[in-house]
């Protein structure tokens, strides 16, 4: 969009609009920031049910957009607690971005309610996995080739099941990410948290990309969201480091079952 354009067409919405598109990046960046996820779990269902869009496949399009741009910003925030571990980050990423381009065509082409249904149910189901799972991973891949092996294999499969998941329903899929990363790379919550951002971003790009092609976005909101990404994720960074790993977990599966409630409430009864 020529820039022209672009403020002739922001000149049409309502300032009140943009005001609560960049709370919701606000709210969106922190969660992201503390908990690794929250993206577009939050932005979906903010964008259809307090900024106001009503066709769910552009709450989506605009959310994989935003969501996608906050993680590079978090991930930019987590460089400097040396927490990344970029080799499975990447083995995580690459095959899942295939998935993803798959999982997009896919949810492009299911009725919108049935995909929101959908999209609570597999929050509920994680946010259970969540609550009975320890944070007590161990690597154990040093010094076996065959190990090794396994565990690349697992990082890889997961990474292309998560990169499908997240692309199906238009997300970074944080959610989805951060317990398939402790689980696959052995690794705990907190460098999860920090390693997500690698295919969070890499997830909801491609996811976007999709979307703009088919026309269901709105980007003038998303670079709202953008903007107050970044402040959420500056604040919800810093607070990671503070709480432990319990704390995250069940704070983290709180927010997913709140979410998925409400999700569910709206598209069957309201």
């Amino acid at each position: 969009m020529e820039p022209l354009l672009f403020f002739e067409f922001l000149n049409n919405i309502d300032p009140i609009v943009l005001i609560l598109a960049t709370i919701g990046g606000i709210i969106v960046g922190f969660s992201l920031g503390l908990f690794g996820s929250g993206g577009s779990i939050l932005a979906v269902p903010f964008l259809l049910y307090v900024v106001g869009i009503e066709d769910p496949h552009v709450a989506i399009g605009t959310s994989a957009l935003s969501v996608a741009s906050i993680a590079v910003i978090t991930l930019v925030f987590n460089m400097k607690k040396k927490k990344i571990h970029y080799k499975e980050g990447i083995q995580f990423v690459l095959p899942g971005i295939g998935g993803a381009i798959i999982g997009s065509n896919l949810g492009l082409a299911t009725p919108s309610e049935y995909l929101m249904i959908i999209f609570a149910s597999l929050m509920i189901g994680i946010a259970i996995i969540m609550l009975r799972k320890k944070d007590n991973f161990k690597t154990t891949t040093s010094g076996n080739n065959s190990l090794v092996s396994l565990h690349r294999n697992k990082i890889l499969l997961t990474g292309l099941l998560a990169g499908l998941a997240s692309g199906y329903f238009g997300i970074g899929g944080g959610f989805l990410i951060v317990p398939s990363l402790m689980y696959s790379a052995s690794i705990p919550i907190h460098a999860a948290i920090a390693t997500s951002m690698i295919p969070v971003s890499g997830f909801g790009l491609t996811t976007a990309v999709s979307y703009i092609t088919a026309g269901q976005i709105n980007i003038a909101l998303s670079i709202f969201f953008i903007i107050g990404g970044i402040v959420g994720s500056r604040t919800g960074t810093k607070l990671a480091g503070i709480y432990s790993s319990g704390t995250l977990l069940k704070g983290f599966a709180i927010v997913l079952i709140s979410v998925a409630g409400y999700i569910v409430i709206h598209t069957l009864f309201l």
